[in-house]
């Protein structure tokens, strides 16, 4: 499960004002026609994925549970893919 949070650089609580301005500020430093980077294409679908699911109320709830059923029901996979995405955070 990707950590769509983390994609847009947001926390769980962010509001719907504060995704949408993490939404355009990634999305404009990702954009395909302004960065050139082999792997912009890729991480600028993620940040669309990301915010058309965040930005829809219902589809964002489900997410959410989803998200905190996983933490419950497989620990270890949940927290070593939350690790791996803070760490390419981190690191890049």
């Amino acid at each position: 499960m990707k950590d769509y949070y983390a994609v847009l650089g947001t926390d769980s609580d962010a509001t719907a004002g504060a995704l949408k301005n993490a939404y355009r500020r990634k999305a404009s430093e990702f954009h395909p026609d302004r960065n050139t980077a082999p792997d912009a294409p890729a991480r600028f679908r993620d940040i669309q994925e990301a915010y058309d699911l965040l930005s829809d109320a219902v589809k964002r709830q489900e997410y959410d549970e989803n998200r905190r059923r996983s933490l419950l029901e497989n620990p270890l996979e949940t927290a070593q893919q939350i690790w791996t995405t803070y760490m390419n955070k981190v690191l890049q």
